[in-house]
């Protein structure tokens, strides 16, 4: 039987799909701190602070009331889908929803409380789970200060970063303990450039935790250190010799394994013939497929971005058509969604650009409109058309369909 939550708890949720984009309200929220200790007692991790992890989980328990492609945009569980959709995560008022679905304003009131119960429904579950797994006793404060908790605080922005810069200050941490041990650090001459987008922090941390595992276990010993890169990776490659076996696995590490998978590098050991160089290569991705977003929806635009870099895809956003054309003088990304009706320049205008331009003349572009008017999209050169309201299935599968992801 499905679990039933309480009337405070529905109203909690309702509080906190009022404040979606308000990251600093949904911190302070009892719901945050309850939905994260569910995520705790089920040894789950998560990579963001309780505000974007609050927002992270109503969006996902949203879409969890998707319909299967094909349903009827009568089914009630359409309707709940598209109202939840069009007033919390697109901004309209219920007015004007209603308008949208062919529904009165009382109507559309009385919808809209089912499906906020429908989402306090799938988050309750959650709840409930993780407290008949693991007793509200046994949360100690040992779990809450566990490495899945501390990297809850952390959040992930991308940015070009010079990759020898973050390998020196990485080198700097550890030099005390390289002292102690006698080991010191050669770096290849001339060091090569090499830019990668990254995530500064969390990136400087996972190189510290590396260089500090590797002088622990050795001493007297000198760290060479080489830098490479083809068109896809960079590669950072650190040796020295060792006459016996070494216990380091990194794949099993609880600092550096979820740090390189949050981060999608690849760390891969070796020793030479005989034992006689150890030899560890990090594979660090030089970036993903660039999609720039454009709609003058700022939660739209959210939204989108959640949806995509969860993909390894890097997400620029513009929240006007002036601000694409800007965006677009300075890079070219690998695909556009673009939003036909926008105040100042608007979708088809931006589109029949696009297409005039040299450098994004073959760029796909998924136009993501209210107005479902396909023929017209395509005519202007767009590549795929989604009707909004938008689901993350929709997106994915439209730019796996153009080869972007």
């Amino acid at each position: 039987m499905t679990p039933q939550p309480s009337p405070q708890f529905i109203d909690d949720v309702k509080v906190a799909l009022e404040h979606l984009y308000d990251f600093a309200f949904l911190q302070k929220l009892d719901l945050a701190q309850r939905l994260d200790q569910a995520q705790l007692a089920n040894n789950r991790q998560s990579s963001q602070t309780l505000g974007h992890f609050l927002r992270r989980e109503l969006i996902e328990a949203i879409e969890a009331l998707s319909p299967e492609l094909g349903a009827a945009a009568h089914t009630p569980d359409m309707r709940q889908y598209h109202l939840l959709q069009l007033h919390y995560v697109e901004g309209l008022t219920v007015q004007e929803v209603g308008q949208r679905l062919g529904l009165s304003t009382r109507q559309t009131h009385r919808s809209l409380r089912k499906a906020e119960e429908s989402v306090a429904t799938i988050l309750w579950a959650r709840v409930q789970s993780a407290a008949a797994a693991v007793p509200q006793a046994d949360l100690s404060a040992a779990q809450l200060s566990s490495v899945q908790a501390e990297f809850a605080q952390l959040e992930t922005t991308l940015q070009p970063t010079d990759l020898g810069q973050l390998l020196q200050d990485a080198q700097k941490a550890v030099a005390p303990l390289a002292q102690t041990r006698g080991v010191t650090f050669h770096r290849q001459e001339p060091w090569p450039r090499l830019v990668v987008s990254v995530d500064t922090a969390v990136s400087r941390q996972l190189l510290v935790s590396v260089l500090s595992r590797l002088i622990q276990a050795t001493q007297q010993q000198t760290i060479t250190i080489n830098g490479a890169s083809d068109e896809e990776m960079a590669q950072l490659t650190l040796s020295f010799p060792t006459t016996q076996p070494l216990a380091l696995n990194f794949e099993d590490d609880e600092v550096i394994a979820p740090l390189a998978a949050r981060l999608g590098w690849s760390i891969v050991a070796s020793v030479g013939e005989g034992g006689g160089r150890y030899q560890l290569q990090l594979q660090i991705p030089l970036h993903g497929p660039i999609v720039l977003v454009v709609d003058d929806n700022q939660g739209l635009v959210e939204l989108l971005e959640r949806y995509l870099t969860g993909h390894n895809c890097r997400v620029l956003a513009a929240n006007s058509g002036q601000e694409g054309l800007a965006v677009l003088t300075r890079t070219t990304p690998d695909a556009i969604i673009l939003d036909a009706m926008m105040p100042d320049v608007s979708g088809w205008d931006l589109l029949q650009t696009i297409r005039t331009r040299v450098e994004t003349a073959e760029t796909p572009v998924i136009i993501c409109s209210v107005f479902n008017d396909p023929e017209l999209a395509y005519a202007l050169g767009a590549s795929h058309f989604i009707s909004k309201p938008v689901s993350r299935d929709q997106i994915l599968t439209a730019l796996r369909q153009l080869n972007v992801v």
